[in-house]
């Protein structure tokens, strides 16, 4: 799983922190590097927040607001709000009314064998 770690990539609000003028990655890999349940709540949201960077970068390409996006998926900009930060599970019924929103196809599936070498079977919802 890879994780949204590149400064680069990050949006401008994002790179920094307010308190030590730091950058949100770097607080954050300070962080990990102290605390084993940081490392493991990384872990555990890896996923949600690689599809939140998938709904944002989509959403900006059609040039939607958070809350255009909310009307298109018939649920409020605080929804958006929370699944675009990468911090909420989010159901598949809800991942599919977005993928609709965004004219895309929602695709889920499982992996199996070694990680270097996956095998992936995957269904259009």
């Amino acid at each position: 799983m890879m994780m949204f770690t590149d400064i680069d990539k990050l949006p401008p609000m994002a790179k920094t922190s307010g308190l030590l003028g730091t950058t949100a990655v770097e607080a954050s890999r300070r962080r990990a590097a102290r605390s084993a349940s940081y490392r493991r709540e990384q872990r555990r949201l890896a996923g949600f927040e690689e599809l939140a960077r998938l709904v944002i970068r989509h959403r900006a390409a059609l040039g939607l607001s958070q809350k255009e996006l909310a009307e298109r998926v018939g649920t409020s900009h605080s929804a958006i709000s929370r699944m675009e930060s990468g911090r909420h599970r989010t159901s598949v019924a809800t991942l599919q009314r977005v993928a609709e929103a965004l004219d895309l196809r929602l695709v889920v599936g499982f992996e199996s064998g070694p990680r270097e070498r996956p095998v992936r079977e995957l269904v259009t919802v």
